[in-house]
């Protein structure tokens, strides 16, 4: 692919895509979700501090964050930085923070702040200097307004690193699942994979069709399901995401993506 015309949430045309001329080359992995709460941040902590575990030096980005100031630790940056040991600081990992549950073009607003996709980008500079390689979480899920002129898939495709998918493992999550797919490669954006998550303890023991809806995805969507994270009770430790990886999920294409993007 060497660039793509994609629309915008308002009609405009932007040229995207990994070999576009003269665009910074950005490298890691974008984590979106199916629909908001559908655990992204535990996700993300996981494969970050299950790479890291590897000794890989990976960092977490989360662009904007909404519906709490940082401070009191439960924001998504502050979870992120626990649950991989990384040292930085919550206001370098999330650079744009909102009180307001809002989606973050709406947050932004709220705040009497005008937020850019140049702005974004100009923010994560520095970890993307930092780190090989950036695990970033987006803020809800890939159609979701960032700015007032572009939605999350816009800008994920601005940063033309693929995408992995965070979904629900229970009833109405193949819908959500090939809907997120089909918006993110409409848009030329690799899908790296799903991750089925067990977001709701009793939902993924009492609801049958979590038996049989990674399979559904991979037949209708052509989509690769990398595995289903357990529920973890209590504290999401670095130790106890770093087991929930080693043992449910296969994180192998997502290493390998990385590996790809360093090299090039």
């Amino acid at each position: 692919m060497t660039g793509a015309y994609v629309v915008s949430a308002q009609g405009g045309e932007k040229l995207c895509g990994w070999n576009a001329p003269g665009r910074k080359r950005w490298r890691g992995i974008f984590v979106t979700g199916t629909d908001t709460g559908v655990g992204k941040t535990v996700i993300t902590a996981a494969i970050a501090a299950a790479l890291r575990s590897e000794g890989r030096n990976v960092g977490v980005w989360k662009p904007v964050q909404s519906g709490a100031l940082l401070g009191k630790g439960i924001t998504d940056a502050e979870r992120l930085l626990r649950g991989t040991g990384i040292a930085d600081r919550p206001e370098q990992v999330a650079p744009f923070t909102f009180a307001a549950p809002l989606a973050p073009a709406l947050a932004a607003k709220q705040a009497g702040v005008t937020m850019t996709t140049a702005g974004l980008l100009a923010a994560g500079e520095p970890l993307a200097e930092k780190y090989d390689a950036l695990l970033i979480e987006g803020a809800g899920g890939a159609a979701v307004p960032l700015t007032s002129d572009t939605l999350v898939a816009d800008f994920i495709a601005e940063l033309g690193v693929p995408a992995l998918i965070v979904a629900r493992c229970g009833l109405g999550t193949v819908n959500h699942t090939l809907l997120t797919a089909a918006l993110l490669r409409q848009r030329g954006i690799p899908v790296a994979g799903i991750v089925m998550n067990e977001v709701d303890l009793a939902t993924s023991r009492d609801d049958p069709s979590t038996a049989v809806n990674a399979e559904l995805i991979e037949r209708y969507g052509g989509l690769r399901v990398l595995g289903r994270f357990p529920w973890i009770s209590g504290e999401a430790t670095m130790e106890k995401l770093v087991r929930a990886v080693k043992r449910h999920i296969d994180i192998s294409p997502v290493r390998q993506m990385l590996i790809n993007a360093r090299s090039q």
